[in-house]
């Protein structure tokens, strides 16, 4: 089943989400009228004073490559949608801009000196490709509140001494039998490990935290020491050393000891960002609530649903039970909105070519999304995608499965207009 539909009255104030097959019902009516596409909303021609509103609440599941998003009303998973952030785009690009500069200046051509000391980074500074993912979630965020009645908002963030909470005198050891006992670390190296066997590489099968080094020959229980193994790797390795187990397999020995030794960075970049993320929220003057990756992962299991960042969003917090009304999220790939050189290079830094002002062709802008239905010629067929605009009036659409080039602008017809993403 696809997502709720967005409704606004004439006043543009949000209104109940809405079933697919009533907002089809409504647009055939002629009572609304589509307001985007992407997230699909509808505005209804007449204005309706007596209509009430439930409150929904918005949930984040923030990370460093897909953020999930949910929207519940009541115990129902009405919305849901992933945002796919660009931060790793902004940092190769920040270095290829590094590298052309100091290579100018290393070869004493007419460029302007280094001047690395003449600029301060303010408190709670974050890097250009960390900033990305806190502003890009918050512009999905505003936008949601203005399109359904959010009224609280819930955050994956930190971790809430939950067993406290429940017994006033658990001290010690007794912190370690709780019913979230292992899930922080076992969640941790599933995503270090890619949530397959380490040392077989099966997927889909239950997993088990392993011991590189056994612990009956001095191994630690530090996560630099332990790995994920299916249950036949786990017991056939044993006690034995790694290197006498793999001793057949050095290809795999070195990835794997390498790999345990290696900071995982997608965890470094969330934990560099949810405090900001949650500071950007509190400003919205809706209540905040936060839950922690293993309560996230604790009610997944419990209501027995699939891994994904949607699903995950939609298991933050306290929940007694969920009722998934929806399979189909809003996929959202953040493409940024192009670049302000007028002047393109090779990978020496020597220009090649010279871009145009005009960013409007035809009615047309890079980056709209568009509808070609092609009647005469080679390329006959129809397509769908964002478009790449030339003055020439011959674009180029990229869509999901390739880039065809050399479409006329008399075929294309607008869907949505340039806003930074691209939609699924």
């Amino acid at each position: 089943m696809s997502n709720f539909v967005f409704v606004l009255d004439t006043n543009k104030r949000p209104l109940d989400l809405v079933h697919p097959g009533t907002a089809r019902h409504l647009l055939n009516s002629g009572e609304a009228a589509v307001l985007r596409r992407f997230p699909f909303s509808i505005i209804l021609k007449e204005a309706r004073p007596e209509a009430t509103v439930q409150d929904l609440e918005l949930k984040l599941d923030p990370g460093s490559k897909v953020t999930g998003i949910a929207i519940k009303q009541g115990n129902k998973i009405i919305f849901g949608a992933q945002l796919q952030h660009r931060g790793q785009q902004i940092q190769n690009a920040l270095l290829s801009r590094r590298q052309l500069r100091r290579g100018r200046r290393n070869r004493k051509t007419r460029y302007r000196q280094a001047r690395f000391l003449n600029r301060t980074r303010p408190d709670g500074w974050l890097a250009p490709s960390l900033q990305h993912r806190v502003l890009t979630t918050m512009t999905w965020v505003q936008k949601f509140i203005r399109l359904a009645p959010i009224t609280c908002l819930a955050q994956e963030l930190v971790r809430f001494d939950l067993q406290l909470m429940q017994n006033s005198e658990i001290s010690g050891v007794q912190y370690q039998q709780g019913e979230l006992k292992g899930y922080e670390v076992r969640e941790y190296l599933l995503e270090k490990w890619n949530r397959r066997c380490a040392y077989c590489s099966v997927e889909n099968v239950p997993l088990e935290v392993e011991h590189i080094q056994a612990k009956s020959k001095g191994g630690s229980d530090r996560v630099s020491n332990l790995t994920i193994a299916c249950h036949g790797c786990n017991q056939g390795k044993g006690n034995q050393d790694i290197r006498d187990f793999l001793s057949s397999q050095p290809d795999l020995l070195n990835r794997i000891l390498k790999q345990a030794k290696s900071p995982l960075k997608d965890a470094t970049a969330v934990n560099s960002t949810r405090w900001v993320l949650f500071n950007y929220l509190k400003e919205t003057g809706l209540p905040v609530t936060t839950g922690t990756g293993g309560q996230t992962k604790f009610n997944r299991t419990r209501l027995e649903l699939s891994k994904s960042h949607w699903l995950d969003a939609a298991c933050v917090g306290r929940i007694d039970g969920l009722e998934v009304l929806t399979s189909k999220p809003l996929l959202i790939v953040a493409k940024g909105h192009g670049t302000r050189q007028m002047c393109g290079t090779d990978k020496y830094g020597f220009p090649t070519r010279h871009r145009c002002r005009t960013q409007i062709h035809k009615g047309f802008q890079t980056g709209d999304i568009v509808k070609a239905t092609v009647t005469a010629g080679q390329k006959i067929g129809s397509y769908r995608g964002r478009v790449l605009c030339r003055a020439s009036g011959s674009f180029d659409i990229v869509t999901t499965a390739a880039r065809v080039s050399g479409i006329s602008h008399k075929y294309c017809q607008p869907i949505h207009k340039k806003d930074g993403y691209s939609y699924g």
